[in-house]
């Protein structure tokens, strides 16, 4: 299987091979059924995808109890229009991967603010400017939210 470049859909150029399976990380669809487990696998391998693609800034935002839309929201930042492209690409096939390939997308074309709304998780992958424009940490209130540290 290769990487194509999210950003030419039609004709795209494969990039390189996908990276081998990691033997240390759990599948989220082999969960148990205790959907708590679930979240948490799921948004343990959002985190570390976003890791993987040296994401900044990256925020987890606990939800539960406040929002009966998800019950987290990841935020974070790439370094440009191609960068947020290329997380947004890996993250989706990472979630394909795993079985949830179902995963609703908004803002591939431009790449200034790609939303990946997993169900339980929503991701929001920001340029750095964009993210400062809008703040959405502030608006779910910053006292749950969680910094990851970045590399």
């Amino acid at each position: 299987m290769l990487r194509v470049s999210q950003r030419g859909n039609k004709g795209a150029t494969p990039l390189s091979p996908d990276p081998a399976p990691r033997a240390h990380e759990a599948p989220v669809s082999g969960a148990s059924s205790d959907p708590e487990a679930k979240i948490t696998a799921l948004g343990d391998l959002i985190l570390q995808r976003l890791d993987d693609d040296k994401a900044q800034d990256v925020v987890f935002i606990d939800l539960k109890g406040k929002s009966a839309v998800a019950d987290a929201l990841i935020v974070a930042s790439g370094r440009s229009h191609r960068h947020v492209g290329a997380m947004a690409d890996h993250l989706l096939r990472a979630l394909k991967e795993e079985g949830l390939g179902k995963a609703r997308v908004e803002g591939l074309p431009h790449c200034d603010w790609v939303l990946i709304d997993t169900g339980d998780v929503i991701v929001h992958l920001f340029r750095p400017e964009v993210r400062q424009f809008y703040n959405i940490e502030k608006i779910w209130s910053v006292d749950s939210a969680h910094r990851t540290p970045t590399s």
